[in-house]
């Protein structure tokens, strides 16, 4: 059982490091250097280009990181129910999930309307220029307040994770689990 739940929780982990990760990546590493393509209207197709290449990892780490959280909830669920605080911070935490998973979502929808029209030019792959077109301006526009949306859901969950982690030392459990300790 206790192999089982060290499995699970790594499936957790492993998912939400490459989810937080891949995320703040392509915010500094790949939108920024877009910036420095020479042809402005190849910036923007580097960048969507870059962010197509990523999508199916990124899918398969929200979804191992979904499956473990799942399964801890599961594998937790007495001391999710009669732990104090331990049911507050699962619920908090499955919100958060919830919030960037679609923020994800959206994220991954702005770009593909962007790579679409990928020869639009821009300043960078979120830095649309005068010449950008309306439609692609918009999109690149949002796109730059997600980039940054999504790793700062992302560390929050890296966060609750530790906090719940911390919940799980015997001494805490003890002390949620007595009437008036905690």
């Amino acid at each position: 059982m206790a192999e089982r739940q060290t499995v699970i929780r790594s499936l957790h982990d492993i998912g939400l490091a490459a989810w937080f990760g891949g995320s703040l990546f392509g915010a500094v590493g790949l939108n920024g250097a877009s910036a420095a393509v020479s042809d402005p209207t190849d910036r923007t197709h580097v960048a969507t280009a870059g962010w197509a290449r990523w999508a199916p990892v990124n899918a398969a780490a929200l979804a191992v990181h979904a499956i473990g959280g799942i399964g801890l909830i599961a594998g937790n669920k007495g001391r999710v129910v009669g732990q104090s605080g331990t049911r507050g911070n699962t619920v908090l935490k499955s919100a958060v999930t919830l919030a960037a998973m679609g923020v994800t979502a959206w994220s991954g929808l702005e770009g593909a309307r962007l790579g679409k029209d990928s020869k639009a030019p821009a300043n960078s792959g979120v830095d649309p220029s005068p010449e950008t077109p309306a439609e692609q301006a918009s999109a690149m526009k949002r796109l730059k307040v997600l980039q940054w949306t999504i790793p700062a859901l992302t560390g929050v969950l890296l966060v609750m994770t530790a906090q719940q982690g911390e919940q799980q030392k015997a001494s805490q459990v003890l002390k949620g689990l007595l009437p008036g300790r905690s």
